[in-house]
This record gives structure tokens, C-alpha cells and sequence, in this order.
């Protein structure tokens, strides 16, 4: 047989899939459905390994569902709004939607390449009419309900881009792109009310049991829901009737209230405003405020700096007791009331506060064992838990009897009362971008905010936009803006905001149920689809898309165009994929292409392939176009076939982590496959007759194993352990065959490694399937069952442990008795000389599983 030969294989077997549209799901068959989706790409122009493992990964479990008997669903789209289309219009002078539209017909083609199970029936982007037309649908409809309105916020405006930024795009108190420092800005936003599903959105993530544990946390911390007291503390001195009675604060901690040592405010807070008016020493500090970082992590990693605003307020308790309001950058007006009390003795941000002001520090929570007339704290906050002290009333009690006496005794005096409070805010949506969808909003002189008729969408971009100079193309549009009122029907304009591209993001996996659907989902189809049974993607993602796209699921389910609450059952998490960078002395970065590397010595050294410049070897890193790390599937294919790179790719490590990209990993997986082809170079044409209960019995015993093992391991996503135990198989098999075993348990392991290797090598699979003369496409085979009379090993290894600490090993007959077990491990010399000079109290053996010895 010729050698094995991906250039001609990978190709055919390709057209052969096309050709009987292998992989097109088929809405309300009988068969068990199966929704697979890994989160979809933005069409940047060309692969890397790292989307490679992310959609090979996919593509095994799709596979693997497929054989298994299951209706698969596993469909592709395309991110395909945001700002990377904009750059390249304004550095390449190209259209946006050209440029993007290039990018998906390449980035298809690569696709298409890995050999992925796609069903490109479904395919969608969100740059087309078709999709966003329908997005402004249902924006419309949760408008109506009132879960989308419209405020004026402060925002992070960067004057360079000249756009909002969120948070996270906020660096040091720059923008993320420009550099620019970012400014706070009051603007007119729009919002849809995530707050409203809250509590239902973290109550859910406890019935979201195959997701993993981290990225359940980072969403419950992130909608941070709190129980505590909101509470006043009064001006003592009035400081201007427009000001109210005082600072209401909000606090978990109202049992150290007693520790109360100062009151802050967030530079955004009304009385901030109030005294930066009639203050330009107050404006400044508050301007230098602002600067920082913008996101909670910025702000806890930064200086602490405050402003004592000579204002005073009234202890709630103790009336007699004057307590300084400051001005401090670490308080966050959207969390709470946007002010605070400082008890620095027990919380550390408040304690770093007042040492470099040179405020007071009382305890009022006293540690176990530590005498009240001496215990003080200096640089490290007390924060465990004690008995109050120093409190008048709560004197005694522990810290959550304190809290719940202190909420009773606010509420009792009229002063305060028992709050919820959750960290999550409004998602603000709009964005000051062309290269997005359109808001369907008209802004009228006369009727003021009108949606536009459900009988006038979509709203289209228009054509030439002009994204030479930066900021939002569509509001400098000649006459897009320019429209007619569909109320009153005089003149009008256009809102030329456009929506995050999280709000695309957020109900794509809805759309792919029916993407040819008059309305935005086609119901009865969602009803069959969802949820996703498998979602796959970064953890980065792990917060706002998949927030994002919860509470969508819910809002639009009560809107009654769904019927779930939770659109992914499931969800993985993959490791990136890494690679060396490399970088000239100069610093400029370098591909790994235009490096060579040598072995000089002990040391590896680098060096510029043309002109052997030496090259400074740097931390291996994810893939970054930025960075030039980069390694295309296409390269590994021409050498070696997409097989190979996948094998790779789910081969290294456990899917979660972390993988290195080294050409060695590739150049091991390219042995196994030509391993695996030499197995069906002599294939006998004997039909299979399993009648000879001895015949190859060691040969049937490794081809279930290996099925048994394959299957566990691909169900609990373990591709790594998978391929390991194709590699043992393979060994077997290719030791039979050198010792002649009986033809038909061998045709039937070839089978068996066939099928098993489709869902990682599928081009692979379908030549070996050729080989053994079977009919059909692989692709659409039934996954080989497994004999579990041939798993089940005759002897078992029986960890022995004394005193609970494991001390060797016994091999015993499977099902063996307590008794034989016993004899064995007393005839163990290991063991034997373990129990020397002591006593054995108990014996307990767990059949088939473990021993454990207590002794004495």
C-alpha cells in the first residue's frame, strides 16, 4: 500500500463529506438531540492553533455524539462587528464590510480545512442585515417592557477614539487603543436593566452543575450580592439645604460601626460636585481622582488618595461624636450609595486610608484570648471573627448577632434599614461606533425618543461611511442621520449610537436553532435545540458574554420567544495555546518562521534565519497577531496534514490547560499516524466470526478495553487520555500482527481503531475505513460497542494502606474474598516488613478496591 499522504487524503475526504452533506442537522428527529457550539470567532483573516484546538475540541465531542446516535447540531458564525474592521478602514482605506466579508471567505476556507463537522447551512454573521435586522427586533420589544431605557451616566470617554470604553479598556487611567488619558464624561446612554434579574441570575448558577466551579464564582462575584445596612449620618453644621440631612452610606459591617472613623464619598458623589463648584482646589483633586484606573481591580492596586471636605457629620449612635467626610478615589459611585464609613481597625483599604491621613484607628472587634485593655492594631487589619467591644449596646455580642442588633436599632430610630445591595450595574450598550448595529431609535424635536415601526427595520448602515478620522462615522454621515419622524412625520434624526457588540454576542446560539427564520427565533425550533448541551470557550469570556447571554435568555424568554432560562447546560473552559516570541534587539517582534534556533552547548540560542542577527528568546505566550507568535494550521497541514495538528493540539495536556506549541509535538503525533496507517497495510477480507472464544483473546481484550477507554475519556473530556490510550492500542494491535493472530479479531480491532480515531484524525479515519472495505463515510458509522466481559481484568491492584497512608501494593484475583485478600498481604515482604514491631487492631479490605491495615 502507498504511503500515507495527507495532500491527496485530507482533500478527498472533504468533498466526500460536502457531497452527502454529512453534518446538516435535521430539526425534530427522532433521535436525541445534541447541541454542541464553541463561541464563535471574529473574522480577523487567518486561524491560528489556538482556534484550532478550540474548534477541534469541539469537533471531537460532535463527532463522538454523532456515532453515538445522537441528532448533532454543531453550527459556525462570525463575530463580526467592533473595532478591528474600523482600524483596518481607517489604516487600509478599505469599506468595513468588504474587509470583514475578505476575511470570512479566508478564514471559511481554513475552517473547512480542519476538517471540522460543521453544518454550514446555519451559518451567520452579525454584520448581516438578516442578523441584526432582528436584533433591533427584539431590542425594540424589550424597550417596550421597560428593560431597555435611556439616562445620562458618567462614563469613561476617550478624547482620542473618542468613544465610551468600558472599564476593563481603561489601563492606568488611560484607553486601552489610543493611550489617551481618559476622561469622565456625563452622557445620555442606553442600558438594558440587568439589574432586574440579579438575584435569578445568581440563583441559577447553582443549577449550572457542569460548568466549572471557577467560572461560577467569577459570575457570582461579579454580581456581588450583599446584605447589610443603609444608614444616615448627618451633617453637624449644615452645610447647604440642597445637600439633604446628610451622607447615606451603605455597609456589611454595621457591627463595627462604633470604629467609625471618617466617611467617604466618591469623587462622582453629589456633595463632591457640590463643594468642587464653589472649590477649584477641591475640582483639581477630584480631576487627579479620575485619572486611575476605572475597574475595581485598578482601583484597590492604587494609591489610596482622599480630600477632607471640612464637612462634618453626627456619629448615628452617639450624636456627641464628630466624624470628618472625605473625598476618596477608592469609593465606586455605582456600588451602594457611593459613599462609605471607614472603621480602619477592621478592613484594610480603610486602614491603609487612615495611617496616611493620620486618622484614628479603634478596634471594636476583639480576637479569642486577647485582653480588650490592651489589644490594638497597627499595620494589618483585624478581619476574623471576635466578641464587640467598645460599642455601648453591642458590647458582647458576636459579630453577626452585632450586625443584626445594629440593623434592628437604625431602623428602630428612623435612620436606617436593612438593605440587599448587588456590585452588577445596568449593562450600558451603546457605543459611539459605525461599524455596528444601527440603535433603531429616531430622536424627535417634538415627540422626542421614537422606535422605529417593527415594519421599518432593519435599519441599514449606510453605504461610505468615512472612518478616516476617529470617533463615530455614522453621526458625521452626510444624511443618514436625516430621517422623518414615524410619529408625527416631521424631521428627525437617527440615533448614531450602536450596540456593544456583547448584545450580538448574547443570542447567536438562539439564532443558529433556525438562521433563516422570518422572526428573530424560530420557537419551535429553539424548543427542540436548546440549551447547548456542550459550550466551549476562553475563560476570559467566563463574566460578561456568558452573563450577557443569560440574561438575555431569560429576557427573552419571558418576552415569550424562548422557552429556557439557561442556554449553556453545559461549558468548558480550554487552555490557550502558547508559542516562544521572539524579538530583535531593536525589539522589534519577529514570527517564528524568520527564526532559527540552535543548540549551542547546554543553551538554546536564536538567530535571525537570513541574516544571522541574534534574537532574544522571550516568555512562551498565547498566539498574538501583536506579538507575532503566531502559528497557522495552514503551515503544519502543508507539512505534515490538519490531522497531525490536531492530534496535537488535544494530545499535549489536559484540554484546560495550557499548551506549548513546539514542532517536535507535531513531528510525534505525524509517527502515530503513519503507526496507525502501516496497521492497514495487509488487511485480510475475512468477514468477522467471533464464535472462537480463545482465538486472540489477548488482541479482543485490548480492542475493548481501548473502546471502553476511549469512550470514558472522551465523555469526561479527557482527549489527552484518549490519544494516550490509542497509542497503547496501536501498540497492541501492531504486536498481534507481528505474531500472526487469528485474521477476523484482528479485522475487528482495525475496525474498532478506525472509528475510534475519527473523531480526532476524521481524514485518517475515512482512508483506514476505505482500507478495511467497509461502506459508507465514517463520519456517519455507529461508535463500536464495547464486551464488558473483555474489560473486566482477571486480577486487580490493591492498594494497601496502615494508619490511613498508603504503604504498597497486593495483586489479587478480581472478586476476591476478604480472607485471600488478607493471606496475600500478610505474604507481601513489603508489607511484612512494614508491620514489624507492631500490632495489627483491624484488617478492613474494600473487594476489588483497597486494604487498609490499623495498627498499633
Amino acid at each position: 500500500m502507498a504511503r500515507y499522504n495527507p495532500k491527496a487524503v485530507e482533500p478527498k475526504w472533504r468533498a466526500a463529506w460536502d457531497r452527502a452533506d454529512a453534518f446538516r442537522a435535521e430539526t425534530g428527529s427522532a433521535k436525541p438531540k445534541y447541541y454542541i457550539l464553541e463561541m464563535f470567532p471574529y473574522p480577523s483573516g487567518q486561524l491560528h492553533v489556538g482556534h484550532a484546538r478550540n474548534y477541534a475540541m469541539g469537533d471531537v465531542v460532535a463527532r463522538f455524539k454523532r456515532a453515538r446516535g445522537f441528532n448533532v447540531l454543531h453550527p459556525m458564525g462570525w463575530d463580526a462587528f467592533g473595532l478591528p474592521a474600523e482600524n483596518a478602514a481607517a489604516e487600509r482605506g478599505v469599506d468595513p464590510g468588504v474587509w470583514t466579508g475578505e476575511n470570512i471567505v479566508r478564514m471559511r476556507e481554513e475552517l473547512k480545512r480542519l476538517g471540522l463537522s460543521l453544518d454550514w447551512s446555519r451559518e451567520l454573521a452579525t454584520c448581516d442585515p438578516e442578523y441584526y435586522g432582528r436584533q433591533q427586533a427584539w431590542f425594540l420589544k424589550l424597550l417596550e417592557r421597560g428593560l431597555v431605557y435611556r439616562k445620562e451616566g458618567l462614563v469613561n470617554w476617550d478624547p482620542v477614539d473618542m468613544t465610551v470604553l468600558a472599564n476593563e479598556q481603561v489601563v492606568d487611567g488611560r484607553g486601552w487603543r489610543s493611550g489617551a488619558l481618559v476622561e469622565r464624561r456625563k452622557l445620555n446612554q442606553w442600558f438594558l436593566r440587568i439589574t432586574d434579574y440579579a438575584e435569578e441570575l445568581l440563583e441559577g448558577l447553582k443549577t449550572l452543575d457542569r460548568w466549572p466551579d471557577k467560572v461560577r464564582l467569577m459570575q457570582e462575584n461579579w454580581i456581588g450580592k450583599s446584605q447589610g445596612l443603609r444608614l444616615t449620618f448627618r451633617f453637624a453644621g449644615h452645610p447647604d439645604p440642597a445637600l439633604g440631612d446628610g451622607v447615606t452610606v451603605y455597609t456589611t459591617r454595621p457591627d463595627t460601626l462604633f470604629g467609625a472613623s471618617f466617611v467617604a464619598v466618591s469623587p462622582d458623589h453629589p456633595l463632591a460636585a457640590h463643594l468642587a463648584a464653589r472649590d477649584p482646589a477641591v475640582a483639581a483633586f477630584i480631576a487627579r481622582a479620575r485619572q486611575g484606573g476605572t475597574s475595581e481591580a485598578d482601583i484597590e492596586a492604587a494609591e489610596k488618595l482622599g480630600w477632607d471636605t471640612g464637612v462634618r457629620v453626627a456619629h448615628p449612635f452617639d450624636k456627641s461624636k464628630k466624624i470628618p467626610v472625605w473625598i476618596a478615589n477608592f469609593v465606586l459611585m455605582d456600588y451602594g450609595t457611593g459613599a462609605i464609613f471607614g472603621c480602619p481597625a477592621h478592613d484594610q483599604r480603610d486602614l491603609d486610608f487612615a495611617r496616611k491621613y493620620g486618622l484614628s484607628v479603634i478596634p471594636v472587634v476583639l480576637p479569642s484570648g486577647e485582653d480588650p485593655a490592651s489589644f490594638h492594631v497597627k499595620q494589618e487589619a483585624y478581619v476574623d471573627p471576635g466578641r464587640i467591644y467598645n460599642s455601648e449596646f453591642l458590647d458582647g455580642l458576636d459579630v453577626e448577632s452585632a450586625k443584626a442588633a445594629a440593623v434592628a436599632r437604625a431602623e428602630a430610630e428612623g435612620i436606617g434599614e436593612g438593605a440587599t445591595v448587588y456590585r452588577l450595574r445596568d449593562w450600558g450598550v451603546a457605543r459611539q461606533r459605525g461599524w455596528g448595529c444601527p440603535v433603531p431609535i429616531v430622536h424627535c424635536g417634538a415627540c422626542g425618543v421614537v422606535p422605529v415601526p417593527a415594519d421599518q427595520l432593519p435599519v441599514l448602515l449606510p453605504e461610505g461611511l468615512d472612518f478616516s478620522r476617529p470617533g463615530n462615522a455614522l453621526a458625521r454621515h452626510p444624511t443618514w442621520k436625516h430621517t422623518t419622524c414615524p410619529s408625527c412625520h416631521g424631521p428627525a434624526e437617527r440615533e448614531t449610537d450602536t450596540l456593544d457588540t456583547f448584545v450580538d454576542s448574547s443570542w447567536y446560539f438562539a439564532r443558529f436553532a433556525d438562521p433563516h427564520a422570518e422572526p428573530p427565533i424560530d420557537k419551535a425550533a429553539a424548543d427542540y435545540w436548546l440549551p447547548v448541551d456542550q459550550y466551549i470557550g476562553g475563560v476570559e469570556h467566563a463574566v460578561l458574554h456568558l452573563l450577557y447571554s443569560r440574561f438575555i435568555t431569560r429576557a427573552l424568554t419571558d418576552e415569550g420567544m424562548l422557552s429556557v432560562r439557561e442556554p449553556f447546560a453545559g461549558l468548558f473552559t480550554q487552555g490557550m495555546v502558547t508559542h516562544e516570541t521572539y524579538r530583535r534587539q531593536s525589539g522589534e517582534w519577529l514570527e517564528p518562521g524568520e527564526v532559527a534556533i540552535r543548540v549551542e552547548g547546554a543553551t538554546r540560542r536564536a538567530y535571525v534565519g537570513v541574516t544571522g542577527e541574534p534574537v532574544v528568546i522571550g516568555e512562551a505566550e498565547k498566539m498574538s497577531k501583536s506579538k507575532r507568535n503566531v502559528v497557522a494550521p495552514a503551515d503544519i497541514a502543508d507539512s505534515y496534514g490538519v490531522d497531525a495538528a490536531r492530534i496535537f493540539v488535544l494530545s499535549d495536556s489536559p484540554p484546560e490547560r495550557d499548551v506549548q506549541w513546539t514542532s517536535a509535538g507535531v513531528e510525534g503525533a505525524w509517527r502515530l499516524i503513519n503507526r496507525i496507517w502501516a496497521e492497514f497495510d495487509e488487511i485480510t477480507a475475512d468477514p468477522p466470526s467471533l464464535s472462537e472464544p480463545d482465538a486472540g483473546l489477548q488482541l479482543r481484550r485490548a480492542t475493548h478495553k481501548a473502546i471502553k477507554a476511549v469512550t470514558e475519556a472522551i465523555e469526561g473530556f479527557r482527549f489527552n487520555s484518549a490519544i494516550a490510550r490509542l497509542y497503547e492500542f496501536v501498540a497492541a494491535v501492531r504486536e498481534a500482527r507481528l505474531s500472526a493472530g487469528p485474521a477476523h479479531v484482528r479485522r475487528e480491532a482495525l475496525s474498532a481503531l478506525a472509528r475510534l480515531i475519527g473523531p480526532f484524525a476524521p481524514h485518517l479515519a475515512e482512508e483506514c475505513w476505505q482500507a478495511l472495505g467497509e461502506q459508507g463515510l465514517l463520519a456517519l458509522a455507529p461508535w463500536p460497542p464495547w464486551d464488558p466481559s473483555l474489560t473486566d481484568d482477571d486480577e486487580r491492584v490493591l492498594p494497601v494502606q496502615i494508619n490511613g497512608k498508603r504503604r504498597g501494593e497486593v495483586r489479587a484475583p478480581a472478586g476476591a474474598s476478604a480472607g485471600e485478600v488478607e493471606k496475600l498481604v500478610f505474604e507481601n515482604e513489603e508489607i511484612a516488613k512494614r508491620l514489624e514491631g507492631v500490632t495489627v487492631r483491624k484488617v478492613i479490605v474494600v473487594r476489588d478496591r483497597i486494604v487498609n491495615l490499623v495498627v498499633a
